[in-house]
């Protein structure tokens, strides 16, 4: 195992600044994921972290060991870094053993052998050596594509949206068996994606990229609870950003009525504020006397994710059981209940180019 360390990196293209400023710690045999919109910096980082691409500042270390700096580079080859592609790259003329064997040419063929057995067994395919890529399913050939860049123990497993051409029912089920796989190889990895609940199932460190930039990187529950940039916030999770404004009581006056949470005590009376409003802080109460129109239902399996408009005219989100089936149009009673209450500036400036994001206020 080893761990991964990058310090104010900085990758530019063309003269075009791609990452800026990016630092994040890997402990040994953790499993991280980069979260962000296309064209954000996650892939070039990535391809930073394997060598591809020169660092324009800052460095990045295996094990405390310099590997690219702006000066210095260690060729891809000697880093021992394997890597997962989202197309799985698999060799169509090579059968499932010589792909995942590809990379051992310094092993034994007795090695490499009980090595492809090991793997196949793991990944829940043995029996499959002899098979081609083409006589697999999707899934089949992403397994054998992790395998093939598990296969030579690297030091570091770097993942390229890897799922993405899956179903979103066979990503999230990938998901967790591939987290389940590198933790029982030891091997640290890095993970980027546009998927949240793929995020979620594999990362034990989550971050969000803007613009290049690492925003927030912490465990998937502080970034989902206590987001600390405004963006964060809106990207993560099905969240409606809201306004209000701080009484001198200490409470928040919003188009949900009044709200009560210890945040709060943090902001000074009269201050105008954001606030984060996500579906599970919403709860549906035919007593209450907060009312809106239901303007869509979304089917999520055990719940309906609804789209509810409040007599202001702002749309929330809020869920329910799905047999408890709401039809559209229809009026319903509303409570707002949060258990974090996520407060930020009211004047943050949401168009990209804002460096200088605010901090949130959390309990």
């Amino acid at each position: 195992m080893s761990s991964l360390t990058l310090q104010h990196i900085g990758i530019m293209i063309a003269q075009n600044p791609i990452v800026r400023h990016v630092s994040l710690t890997l402990a040994s045999g953790e499993i991280g994921c980069l979260l962000g919109p296309s064209g954000c910096g996650k892939t070039t980082l990535l391809r930073g972290i394997a060598g591809f691409q020169a660092l324009h500042e800052g460095q990045i270390l295996l094990d405390d060991q310099v590997v690219s700096s702006s000066t210095t580079t260690q060729p891809p080859e000697q880093r021992g870094i394997g890597m997962v592609f989202q197309d799985f790259a698999l060799f169509p003329h090579l059968t499932v053993a010589e792909n995942i064997a590809f990379g051992m040419r310094k092993a034994s063929s007795t090695e490499r052998r009980l090595r492809v057995d090991e793997l196949l067994t793991r990944i829940g395919l043995p029996g499959y050596q002899g098979r081609y890529p083409h006589e697999l399913s999707g899934g089949q050939q992403q397994r054998i594509a992790l395998a093939r860049a598990l296969a030579p123990r690297p030091r570091i497993l770097l993942l390229d949206e890897p799922f993405s051409s899956l179903d979103a029912e066979l990503r999230e089920k990938l998901a967790l068996e591939v987290r389940q796989l590198l933790k029982q190889e030891g091997i640290t990895a890095l993970l980027v994606t546009h998927d949240q609940q793929e995020a979620f199932a594999m990362a034990d460190k989550a971050g969000m990229m803007y613009q290049g930039e690492l925003l927030q990187w912490e465990t998937p529950y502080q970034l989902y609870h206590t987001p600390r940039h405004q963006l964060v916030a809106d990207f993560i999770g099905h969240g409606v950003l809201m306004q209000g404004t701080v009484n001198a009581s200490g409470s928040l006056a919003s188009p949900l009525g009044m709200i009560e949470n210890s945040a709060l005590l943090q902001v000074a009376a009269g201050t105008p504020v954001s606030f984060l409003v996500r579906p599970d802080d919403i709860v549906m109460d035919p007593r209450s006397r907060l009312r809106g129109t239901i303007k869509s239902r979304g089917f999520r399996g055990a719940h309906n994710l609804y789209t509810v408009a409040l007599p202001s005219g702002i749309e929330i989100l809020t869920l329910s059981p799905s047999h408890e089936q709401l039809e559209v149009g229809s009026k319903i009673g509303l409570r707002p209940e949060f258990d974090h209450l996520v407060v930020f500036a009211a004047d943050y400036c949401e168009l990209p180019g804002s460096w200088q994001l605010p901090e949130a206020q959390t309990p």
